[in-house]
């Protein structure tokens, strides 16, 4: 029999309240991410990334007039590892050569602002972005697919529901953050969506054994009491691994950058939407596909009846 935890924390209490938030987000992040869209970064779309260093501070916004007055206004600014280093991304632009792109931008800021140095001029040909966009999307498909085929054979088919259906909220409300904020869309995010997956399904499938568990080893009868008792089991364990995770994408948004820091957004999204499905979502679905003890008592029952 499991050891009811010492301290207990009644989870399932506002889980009908819950449950309908977690319906409306995902049907509001769907409708974002069919109207909106999200913001393809230079990988999907194709463009001139220029990166350059000044021997002080970049202003941005003088960065950004500069390059809007040589023609670019949909140039996107950003500081880049430091303040004195400043990114400009320019999505192409008719009539212009590509090759050209790069120099230009250069010589417009450089002539707003002293001792500037050229550090970087990278260029992604729209059709590479295409052919990354289509790749990115069937690499997520293709990591959502194996992750259900290991569900499958992990769990009954209830539970099974129950996680995938929370993996699938996870990345589909993720999705939709970045399509209502427009925050910019690129292969370093689609790692970490590729990362919240697993991150996500490892969750889940801690706390949905531990209820079965619970299920089959409890005298308890109240399915609400057994999946209560079970997070609050759990509850340490999820707290601590997601602190601790929290922490090292802390570092990372703060320390790591500009180039982190698309990433280290959507893992701590993902992390905190993570463990909120993974205790919500779960449970929530399991009381919806009405598990009870007796699905564990029939098997039971039919593997003894098997045997010769």
């Amino acid at each position: 029999m499991s050891k009811a935890p010492a301290k207990h924390i009644n989870f399932m209490a506002p889980r009908k309240v819950l449950g309908i938030l977690s319906i409306a987000l995902v049907v509001i992040s769907i409708a974002l991410l069919a109207t909106r869209g999200l913001n393809l970064g230079l990988d999907f779309t194709g463009g001139t990334s220029v990166v350059v260093k000044s021997e002080q501070d970049l202003d941005l916004d003088q960065v950004r007039g500069a390059v809007a007055e040589r023609g670019f206004s949909d140039a996107i600014v950003q500081q880049y590892g430091s303040a004195r280093e400043v990114s400009i991304r320019v999505a192409p632009t008719e009539g212009v050569e590509a090759d050209q792109v790069g120099g230009m931008v250069f010589e417009a800021v450089n002539a707003e602002i002293d001792n500037l140095e050229l550090l970087k001029v990278e260029f992604v040909g729209p059709q590479v972005g295409d052919e990354l966009r289509d790749q990115s999307g069937l690499a997520m498909l293709m990591a959502l697919g194996l992750m259900l085929v290991y569900v499958w054979f992990r769990f009954t088919n209830k539970f099974g529901v129950a996680t995938v259906a929370a993996l699938l909220h996870d990345v589909i409300i993720v999705l939709g953050l970045f399509s209502l904020l427009q925050w910019h869309f690129d292969l370093t995010v689609l790692a970490a969506i590729l990362a919240l997956i697993g991150y996500s399904l490892n969750d889940s499938i801690v706390v949905a054994d531990r209820i079965r568990e619970n299920f089959r080893n409890t005298r308890e009868t109240d399915p609400e009491k057994i999946v209560n008792d079970a997070i609050n089991e759990m509850l340490n364990r999820t707290i601590n691994t997601s602190l601790t995770t929290a922490l090292v994408l802390l570092a990372l948004f703060f320390f790591g950058g500009e180039v982190m820091r698309s990433f280290s957004e959507a893992l701590l999204v993902g992390i905190v939407v993570g463990t909120y499905s993974s205790i919500y979502v779960v449970a929530n679905l399991i009381f919806t596909l009405n598990v009870t003890k007796e699905d564990f008592l029939i098997v039971e029952k039919e593997e003894i009846d098997e045997m010769p």
